[in-house]
């Protein structure tokens, strides 16, 4: 068994969509980022990656090239699938908090999750997402940037 941590964070701005699992989630703001800035997949891929002591997401996938801007994140996490794969390794469950003062995620938690299952090609029950606030504290809390940490069991 192999586990691994990952976190990212992304500024909001005006603008650009707010894609968070794969699912693009109505709000008025969206993340900064070279690709399509899903911090949940961001720190997903990096989980993985980190499980098979395979580097990170920059490794892979550096924001200096221009052969990723606007690229679904959704290709890092098949990538780091691909390495996972490769060493005999699979999908045991992941956990996976979103840290965002709005929009509520509650109502669309059941679809990013669905997408998280099915870009890791794993039943549902194997991804957990929780949402939480910053209770107005630092810039996740006034609403300028969004984070997200997951936790990966592979086996």
């Amino acid at each position: 068994m192999r586990v691994g941590i990952g976190f990212d964070i992304h500024r909001l701005v005006p603008e650009r969509p707010l894609v968070l699992g794969g699912v693009k989630v109505p709000f008025p703001k969206g993340l900064l980022g070279h690709s399509d800035a899903d911090v949940l997949l961001h720190a997903l891929c990096d989980a993985l990656l980190g499980a098979v002591g395979a580097g990170d997401i920059g490794t892979y996938f550096p924001d200096t090239d221009p052969q990723w801007k606007g690229v679904p994140s959704r290709t890092f996490v098949a990538k780091a699938l691909e390495l996972i794969s490769a060493r005999g390794l699979g999908i045991a469950n992941v956990d996976l908090v979103m840290m965002a003062e709005e929009p509520k995620l509650l109502p669309h938690r059941s679809a990013i999750q669905q997408s998280v299952a099915q870009a890791l090609k794993v039943e549902m029950d194997r991804v957990n997402l929780k949402a939480r606030t910053m209770e107005g504290l630092g810039p996740i809390g006034a609403g300028e940037a969004m984070a997200a940490y997951a936790v990966v069991l592979l086996e």
